[in-house]
């Protein structure tokens, strides 16, 4: 089942919504979309929990405003898919930008209808490295990034790709993995790159009152292995899956890995 939400006037997300049981929120990363989650479509279901799969605005299949692109205002959105689907001891798994989205929600909005919480590779608790927080990418890397949406979005894509995965795909993966990434809004890709600039998190990680599994990759070129370690810092009831043949895309690099604790976080508690 598909579903169109609207989370403001004139602006609605698409949802995916599969099978029955518990449900367990997806959000993805920059700059693709819920499609990204294809292995826990296929199997989340099989093992009788629903997948919900949210395209954040400016991605996928969802409308692209030219505006509300900051963690709050897609924080906003995240509460009104959950309301409107009356979501209930959900378990919400952000990934990447997805996993900062997250944070933000269960800060701003009490962590309503969210039992535990996944951050996978999370671009958390900030992305940038500044004076008083030396992890992250420096921001200059991200400047490089908005001006390759503006000058060839294409090929910036393709170089990202290059950090991205820590084992190279098929060319049939890298291919398809790539248009995810290329119908996200120019402007949704570049003011989203902003927001992963510029926002700061870290007042946000003792807001967190629900158990925490931090997934994240040894070898993560993206997002340093160290911001799980800030994260862990920050969360009173946290715990870090640390994947160690993994780059960023932890889904991809071990997925049988990623599976498996995924569902036994869902399903009972995380042991390492």
């Amino acid at each position: 089942m598909a579903h169109r939400i609207e989370v403001e006037h004139g602006t609605h997300l698409f949802v995916e919504d599969i099978g029955s049981g518990q449900p367990v929120i997806f959000l993805h990363g920059w700059p693709v979309n819920h499609k990204m989650f294809e292995h826990q479509i296929a199997t989340l279901p099989e093992q009788g929990f629903r997948f919900i799969g949210v395209d954040l605005r400016g991605y996928g299949q969802s409308d692209k405003p030219a505006h509300g692109y900051d963690y709050d205002r897609m924080a906003d959105d995240l509460r009104v898919v959950i309301d409107k689907l009356d979501l209930k001891e959900s378990v919400l798994c952000g990934f990447s930008m997805g996993g900062a989205i997250a944070i933000r929600y269960m800060a701003k909005h009490g962590g309503k209808g969210v039992s535990r919480l996944a951050l996978m590779g999370a671009a958390a608790p900030v992305f940038t490295q500044r004076n008083d927080f030396e992890y992250g990418l420096p921001k200059e890397n991200v400047d490089g990034l908005i001006d390759g949406a503006y000058a060839d979005r294409a090929n910036m894509l393709v170089d990202f790709g290059d950090l991205f995965f820590g084992k190279e795909p098929s060319e049939a993966f890298n291919g398809w993995f790539h248009s995810l990434g290329m119908e996200a809004g120019p402007h949704a890709t570049i003011e989203s790159a902003r927001t992963l600039r510029d926002e700061d998190l870290r007042s946000d990680l003792h807001t967190i009152a629900v158990p925490t599994a931090i997934m994240h990759g040894r070898n993560d070129q993206i997002c340093p292995f160290e911001l799980a370690e800030q994260m862990e810092k920050g969360i009173e009831d946290a715990t870090i899956i640390p994947f160690e043949e993994s780059g960023h895309s932890l889904f991809h690099d071990e997925p049988e890995k990623f599976n498996d604790v995924l569902l036994q976080f869902i399903s009972e508690s995380v042991k390492i």
